[in-house]
């Protein structure tokens, strides 16, 4: 298969969606691999580096998209680039469709097959190529807390940790998966008093055995978090819905009771954001104010890393990218039910539920896609 690595051209987005190592890979399998010019660049690897990896370099994504029959992405296709994908054509990257109905509408007009990274499953039922970003983002997102809580910042000018004789910061996490499990070990790590919020008994459970002293697992409900958004420094919202928008957990009305300074760090902003205030923001403009409250809302937070970034979602994505250009998206999500729930939009069909709930379309499940072939 002929596999095209596109340069990522959202706003300040600097990773690349396969290092050169994964080229390598790619061709020890028997595929032809294109990368645009200067496609790596963000992440420290240049159109040379490629080349010695055995890939060919194409001068524009024009030509990526002419050639391939699978394109890859970090972020989701941008509106200049709607019109170069082709019916039939894979396009394999993080989509987060139910936040975005313009972009989910071009795509069932293009007639390709679109594979999200964020719903593909493992046999365990997790989520592993949103995982390493998600582990990236959690750790980012209480460093960032911890700048924004700077008084030249905007924030309170309080100091995570604290010192001795001096209270440290209190930080509420929102969401006890990898993102909010990563933020919290940060928070903890740099001595604030975390409260973890779940609504799951089992994973509190399993919380409270892992977690730091200073972390407190606590069950989730509107109640708990009106409460405590009144004593954070630092709200982190680490809340997903497999493939859905996510909810609203924080509300404009509990902006007043929260502490001027205080800072919102929305890492569900990919999937609407789970606060009522949130609004997309970029690394260059990353920080908005509502009511005293510092929102820190950037859309693509592992982008302002991405050597590491770029390293880890190599490591989760190229088994996946393989399988598929091994066998194609037909058998490939034939042979493994993660790749089948990865299938958001087939051929102008939405095949994923929370896409058709979230702009109310009809559904096609992937399995009656593929029985049809």
């Amino acid at each position: 298969m002929v596999v095209g690595v596109l340069k990522e051209i959202k706003v300040e987005e600097n990773r690349v969606c396969m290092t050169p190592a994964g080229v390598e890979v790619m061709l020890a399998h028997g595929h032809q691999v294109l990368v645009e010019t200067m496609a790596g660049l963000g992440s420290g690897f240049s159109d040379e580096d490629y080349r010695t990896a055995g890939a060919e370099i194409a001068p524009s994504a024009a030509d990526v998209y002419a050639r391939c029959e699978m394109v890859m992405h970090v972020k989701e296709p941008q509106p200049q680039e709607y019109a170069l994908i082709r019916p039939g054509q894979i396009v394999f990257t993080y989509f987060h469709f139910a936040a975005d109905e313009e972009l989910t509408r071009a795509m069932l007009a293009s007639g390709a097959v679109c594979v999200a990274y964020e719903t593909i499953t493992s046999a365990s039922d997790q989520l592993p190529l949103l995982t390493p970003m998600s582990e990236v983002a959690g750790r980012m997102a209480a460093q960032e807390g911890a700048k924004y809580l700077e008084r030249s910042q905007g924030g309170r000018g309080i100091l995570m940790g604290g010192v001795p004789g001096v209270a440290p910061a209190t930080v509420l996490v929102i969401g006890g998966g990898t993102v909010g499990v990563h933020a919290a070990q940060m928070a903890a790590g740099l001595g604030a008093k975390v409260y973890l919020l779940d609504s799951n008994l089992e994973r509190l459970r399993y919380l409270d055995e892992i977690m730091p002293k200073n972390c407190f697992a606590l069950m989730s409900t509107p109640a708990t978090i009106r409460q405590l958004v009144t004593e954070a420094d630092l709200v982190v919202g680490a809340v997903l819905v497999h493939g859905a928008k996510a909810p609203k957990l924080v509300t404009r009305d509990m902006l007043t009771t929260m502490k001027p300074g205080s800072v919102l760090v929305d890492v569900a902003i990919d999937q609407g954001g789970c606060f009522e205030t949130s609004r997309p923001t970029t690394h260059s403009e990353p920080i908005y104010v509502i009511d005293g409250v510092v929102h820190y809302c950037v859309a693509n937070m592992p982008g302002a890393v991405p050597l590491t970034s770029t390293m880890a979602l190599t490591n989760a994505t190229l088994p996946y990218a393989l399988k598929l250009a091994d066998l194609g998206w037909r058998e490939a999500a034939q042979a493994d039910p993660g790749i089948l729930e990865g299938l958001n939009i087939v051929a102008g069909q939405v095949c994923y539920p929370g896409v058709a709930e979230a702009f109310g379309l009809e559904l096609t499940m992937a399995v009656d896609i593929l029985q049809a072939c």
